[in-house]
This record gives structure tokens, C-alpha cells and sequence, in this order.
């Protein structure tokens, strides 16, 4: 599928069965403003959520991801699951950020002792995706951002995991996300993929350096593999990375799970450390209302849950979605169980 064919500007009922007029499972966490791009932590007894802040545009398709114009972050928090969601505002705005010139997309967040910090995308004035971070005594904000894109850092989606007092550093996004263009360690600004039958372009990794702000080495590809120890290959859409990347931990094993992109699914492999390989296991949520989807996972009062996003508030309107949660469920034999946004 090429990219023009596949922002084309149609309201996608991907529902693997649904009806078209599905019930939906899972009521938006945010109704009075459009959200996306969850990324959820459990701190001090209660759940804090960095997402991103859609708006409206007029910006046509075909594009780059040019309809997410997103240019500002809000923190949002509860006490319990179901519970009353608190807007804490303006945590971050583009017009704060001195590098930053527009296309502030999915966010995450880290707490290190009783400093919280947030990193960030955005597009530079030369139309280069680049990695911020911004800095708080508060989990709610405001941050403020260093004046500099981190050093070494390229393309979206930063997502950080700690570890034993160590912390790393995710991202990555092929397509709008230009990670194709930073194939031999340097900006290009002409897309190359690899042929469908050779490995697909990997997500990076580092970690980071004790200050929070810089990375302790350069990026690193993140293996994923086939059960058979080979790499995922770029034509299988259904299980190549695409954007999203998220890491938890469960009973010793590590959990990487990321979005396929245009097949609409997240997906997970496992490994038995945070800088891979990790072998590909399966399907977690099965293609929502809307193109995109981007996910967190994280545990709270002792039960795990997924969030993601979904386009219900706007009708299917793909660059104007909304955040929703839903319990997330590990067997015994530490598979997770493949969930749907939708009632059966």
C-alpha cells in the first residue's frame, strides 16, 4: 500500500467483523477536547496521562501526516479506573519551545526521584522530526523545555521505560514519522525502504544519560523477530513495525509492543532484556474506528491496562480522535489476550 493510497480520507471501519454500526466497549476518557497518543503511568497513587491534543484543520489529503497539527500537550489524571478525569491544562506549548516550529505529536513522560519529565516531537524549521524534553517539579506541569532537540535524537514517538534505575529511551516511525530517512545515521530527505523480502526498518533505542535530558550512547535497532529467530521482514505489514513503541515489564519478561500502521493492529514480541531482540507473539487490539492507533500499557491498583485511541467522538474523523482505557489481561503462560474496541 503506498502512502497515498492509504491517508486517503476515508472514515475506515476496521472492525474485523463488526457491523457498521458497532457498540463501542470502552467510553472516552475526554470528551471537551479531541486527545490521542496515551501514554499512562502510575505515580504517587494515582494515573497520570500524556497524551496528544488533536485540532482541527483544513489541511487536504494526500500528506504526510500533515493533518495532525497538533500544538500543545495537557496532562490528565484520576484517582481509579471509572473514575472523575482531571484536566490539568497547558502542560507544554509549541510557542515554549525555542526549536520547535510545529507537529508536536505523541508525548511521553518519566518520574526520576521527585523530578518528572516530558519528551516529545516536533518538527524543526527545517520540516525535521526531532525529540524534545521539558522538565518539572510536577507531574501536571508546567515544563520547561531545554532549548535544544536531545542530541543524536531523530524521527517520533518517544516512549521511556525504567528499569532498575536505568532508563531508556524508545522511538520511532516510518512514513510521516521519517524514519526511512535516516538510514545511514543521518537525515535524507528522500524516503528508502527496504525491498519487501529484506528486514524492515527497526525502531531505536537508548539510554539515557543520569541527568534525563541526553543520551547515554548512540541509538540502537531494536531487533524483532520471527519465532524462528529471523528478522521481520518490510512487506509483512501485519507484523513490521510501524510507529508506537511501548515497553512494560511483566513477571521478568519484557514486552515490546508497537502499532502495524496501515494494518491497523498493535501488536507485541517478547524479550529477555530492554534493548531486544524481541520475538514476535501476537495480536493485542484489533483495528479500531479510524487509520490511526497508538497505545500505552501500565499497572495500576494491581490490574494492567491498555490505552489507546480511538475517532468515536468525531464520527470517524481519523486526525480528530479521543483516549479511552480497558483492562488488559497476561494468562499464565504470559500471553497476552487479544482484545477488541468493540462489543461481540
Amino acid at each position: 500500500m503506498t502512502l497515498r493510497t492509504a491517508l486517503l480520507p476515508v472514515a475506515l471501519l476496521l472492525l474485523s467483523g463488526c457491523s457498521a454500526t458497532p457498540e463501542f466497549k470502552d467510553p472516552p476518557l475526554v470528551d471537551h477536547r479531541y486527545t490521542a497518543d496515551p501514554s499512562a503511568h502510575a505515580w504517587n497513587g494515582r494515573l497520570y496521562i500524556y497524551p496528544s491534543h488533536d485540532i482541527p484543520t483544513d489541511a487536504p489529503y494526500p500528506d504526510e501526516g500533515g493533518r495532525f497539527v497538533m500544538r500543545d500537550y495537557h496532562v490528565f489524571s484520576l484517582a481509579q479506573a471509572g473514575g472523575a478525569v482531571t484536566d490539568h491544562g497547558v502542560a507544554l506549548d509549541i510557542d515554549e519551545v525555542p526549536w520547535a516550529e510545529r507537529q508536536m505529536w505523541a508525548p511521553d513522560a518519566a518520574k526520576k526521584g521527585d523530578d518528572y519529565y516530558l519528551y516529545f516531537p516536533a518538527k524543526d524549521s527545517q520540516g525535521i522530526f526531532r525529540l524534545g524534553v521539558a522538565h518539572s517539579d510536577s507531574p501536571t506541569g508546567p515544563f520547561t523545555p531545554e532549548p535544544d532537540p536531545i542530541d543524536g535524537s531523530f524521527s517520533i514517538d518517544p516512549a521511556v521505560f525504567e528499569d532498575e534505575g536505568d532508563y531508556y529511551l524508545y522511538f520511532g516511525g516510518i512514513w510521516g514519522g521519517q524514519l526511512q530517512r535516516w538510514q545511514d545515521g543521518r537525515y535524507s530527505a528522500e524516503d528508502r525502504y527496504p525491498a519487501d523480502d529484506q528486514p524492515a526498518l527497526m525502531p531505536q533505542v537508548a539510554r539515557l544519560s543520569a541527568d534525563m535530558k541526553s543520551l547515554a550512547h548512540p541509538p540502537k535497532a531494536v531487533e524483532l523477530l520471527y519465532p524462528d529467530g529471523s528478522p521481520i521482514v518490510a512487506g509483512d505489514n501485519e507484523k513490521r513495525f510501524f510507529e508506537a513503541a511501548w515497553v512494560h515489564k511483566y513477571q521478568g519478561t519484557y514486552y515490546f509492543s508497537y502499532s502495524t500502521g496501515d494494518t491497523h493492529k498493535i501488536v507485541y514480541a517478547t524479550g529477555s532484556s530492554p534493548y531486544g531482540p524481541f520475538t514476535y507473539q501476537g495480536v493485542i487490539l484489533e483495528p479500531v474506528l479510524g487509520w490511526t492507533n497508538h497505545h500505552s500499557i501500565t499497572e495500576f491498583d494491581g490490574q494492567w491496562y491498555l490505552f489507546y485511541h480511538d475517532t468515536e467522538l468525531s464520527g470517524g474523523k481519523t486526525h480528530l480522535r479521543n483516549i479511552k482505557m480497558m483492562p488488559l489481561q497476561h494468562r499464565e503462560n504470559g500471553r497476552i489476550e487479544t482484545v477488541s474496541a468493540f462489543r461481540r
